[in-house]
């Protein structure tokens, strides 16, 4: 392409919507290096804070969800969707986008509503294997529905839909460390088998609580543990361990910033089943017990992991069943190598190396 094009990409709300809009964005850089791109968030989420960091610019609409319960602050609802349809269409209109782009949460609904009824080229991201409600309404809008499970299409229009797969991180989807250096850098026994817990963007306070109770009985049978805590869980954690015998199986964090080198350094993970988690686990090809979060919205996070449990492809553990059922899957699969083969050679279906760039090219199509 030889014009310099605008791009609008709206995604946030947490780190599964935000991340795979950074990487599209990354993308079409690459593709395009003199591309304008600005992102639409939501006033006081985490993408007001991610993006710059990533080197883009935001605005922030005034939007947030309706509460599924009776709650007080449903009655602010209205005026903030007229109050973002209002801001999308200001933005719109100066920024001249020659697509707008969609990965999820509250700010994409205006956003992609607003340039769909300008006949502005439009394309979305499902990465879930069950829609969440802004794009259900989206999918009948929008241009182009990029998805990463064949389950969804039964909710969209067959002729929009593309199979894709979820864009994940470029460090993780084509690993360039060694399972030695992940070892050394967390200061790990190359003589053990390792277990990662990790909880995603909004933390994981079951797993943690799970894993506090159960640390003896995890760190058994030569077993060690990296133990991504998140904010809130980190000092319990850190108790935890100090009450331990074998304290030097442990190794707590509260934020891993090297996923590449936990990811090769571990066996097993032990993760919520949000799309992007699901999506880094396939790419890295380790066996897995997913425990979704129940408060995900649709419990979208539930039906994600039965993809990959029906597939043979991983496990899961309800959140209620963690403190009985934890442990003995944990025994399960490190004891017996030939469960965890299958697995990995399972995950091999799910796998999606090129998502990324077979969205950016779904959007050049779009705009030229």
């Amino acid at each position: 392409m030889h014009k310099a094009v605008n791009i609008l990409v709206s995604g946030g709300g947490t780190g599964g919507h935000i991340f795979p809009a950074i990487a599209i964005a990354n993308g079409i850089k690459t593709m395009i290096p003199d591309a304008h791109i600005l992102f639409v968030g939501a006033k006081g989420k985490m993408e007001m804070e991610k993006v710059p960091q990533a080197g883009y610019e935001i605005e922030g609409l005034w939007i947030s969800g309706l509460q599924r319960k009776l709650d007080a602050r449903n009655l602010s609802f209205p005026f903030k969707v007229l109050s973002s349809l209002w801001k999308a269409r200001k933005i719109i209109n100066k920024f001249k986008p020659d697509a707008v782009i969609g990965t999820g949460g509250y700010a994409s609904g205006p956003l992609l509503y607003v340039a769909a009824a300008k006949n502005i080229p439009t394309l979305i991201l499902e990465q879930n294997s069950y829609p969440g409600i802004t794009n259900k309404l989206l999918g009948k809008k929008v241009a182009k529905i990029c998805v990463a499970y064949d389950t969804v299409k039964k909710y969209f229009p067959e002729k929009k839909i593309v199979m894709t797969g979820s864009p994940i991180r470029e460090m993780i989807n084509h690993l360039q460390v060694t399972k030695e250096e992940g070892i050394q850098h967390f200061g790990l026994d190359p003589e053990k088998i390792t277990v990662l817990v990790i909880g995603g963007s909004q933390g994981a306070q079951k797993i943690n609580d799970a894993i506090a109770d159960k640390l003896d009985e995890i760190v058994g049978n030569n077993r060690q543990l990296i133990w991504q805590t998140g904010k809130f869980s980190f000092d319990m954690a850190k108790e935890a361990v100090e009450k331990m015998a074998k304290k030097d199986s442990v190794k707590v964090v509260e934020f891993i910033s090297r996923m590449d080198l936990a990811y090769a350094a571990t066996d097993l993970i032990i993760s919520r089943a949000g799309a992007i988690a699901i999506a880094e686990i396939v790419a890295v090809g380790r066996p897995a017990i997913f425990v979704p979060l129940p408060s995900a919205a649709e419990d979208h996070q539930t039906k994600n992991a039965q993809a990959l449990v029906q597939g043979n492809a991983a496990l899961m553990v309800p959140e209620q069943e963690l403190k009985e059922k934890l442990v003995p899957e944990i025994t399960n699969l490190m004891e017996y190598e030939s469960n965890r083969l299958v697995m990995v050679q399972n995950l091999n279906r799910f796998k999606h190396p090129d998502a990324t760039e077979k969205i950016v090219h779904e959007i050049v199509n779009m705009i030229k």
